[in-house]
């Protein structure tokens, strides 16, 4: 049986903030409902990407800016650090882990720039949005066996 992941849900404290930060990346705006009570939810998703996300009022217990490790995969490294850059986000520089193809959680052993081979899988950089939710670009050219 397929299963797919669709929507991953990330906590906000401002619904209008975070839908303004988002679409500013160029992701396309699906839905924004609000129903009774105050509850509304907004989702966006990334260019090319088939998952989306969704945040709003009444749509998650986490606390806002709790959500860390949200990959978005990208062909081209550098392209996407600078278009975020353009687009006004403060994304870290590129990096590379010194131990191999996956880096360490936090910043530990991380080295400036990307892998020197450049090996899917192994380039990175980092942002977060106005909450603080954790936001990782992972470069990725050439797919496992089976992806």
């Amino acid at each position: 049986m397929d299963m797919k992941l669709e929507v991953v849900v990330i906590p906000v404290s401002d619904v209008d903030r975070s839908k303004g930060f988002y679409k500013s990346l160029g992701w396309r705006l699906d839905a924004d409902f609000v129903a009774g009570d105050g509850f509304r939810v907004v989702q966006l998703t990334p260019p090319g990407s088939p998952c989306s996300v969704i945040f709003g009022n009444g749509v998650s217990s986490a606390m806002p800016g709790s959500a860390a490790g949200l990959y978005l995969v990208v062909s081209d490294i550098e392209a996407a650090r600078a278009a975020l850059a353009r687009n006004g986000v403060e994304v870290s520089e590129t990096f590379h882990d010194s131990g191999g193809v996956f880096h360490h959680a936090g910043s530990k052993d991380r080295v400036p720039g990307p892998d020197p081979e450049r090996r899917s899988y192994a380039s990175f950089a980092s942002f977060t949005d106005p909450d603080g939710n954790g936001w990782m670009l992972q470069e990725i050219t050439e797919r496992l066996p089976g992806r």
